[in-house]
């Protein structure tokens, strides 16, 4: 099957996804699911959501955990309690970390977020079947 509206150009691939509108960029900053949340809900991956429990598995905070407290989609990060850095003046700032460089450990589960694993995990079974 061709798709009409999509590059192969390594440009026009960079542009799409840095100009991307905000509601793709909240399915581009999504994380891998734990093991034993992959294993329950039969899906790998999953838009990352404020209240969601997250362990960072890359990069100098590796092994931390915390709640996610802020999705910053405009800068592509998302800032988690307890990751912070002391600034020169003693004020924290929260650390940003890119969402593919952490692990969700704990789903914040709203009906529309259930409905979303279902349609994911759905799909994976067709797709096997």
């Amino acid at each position: 099957m061709t798709y009409p509206d999509v590059s192969s150009s390594a440009r026009k691939s960079r542009k799409a996804h840095f100009q991307a509108p905000s509601h793709i960029r909240r399915r581009l900053m999504s994380a891998g699911l734990s093991k034993d949340l992959r294993k329950k809900h039969e899906v790998r991956s999953i838009p990352v959501v404020k209240g969601d429990e997250v362990v960072v598995v890359r990069g100098q905070h590796k092994g931390r955990e915390g709640k996610v407290t802020a999705v910053y989609r405009k800068k592509w990060v998302i800032h988690v309690e307890r990751i912070v850095r002391d600034k020169v003046n003693g004020a924290s700032v929260p650390v940003p970390l890119h969402p593919s460089n952490v692990a969700i450990t704990s789903l914040k589960l709203t009906k529309d977020r259930e409905a979303i694993l279902k349609r994911k995990a759905d799909g994976r079974k067709a797709s096997t079947a």
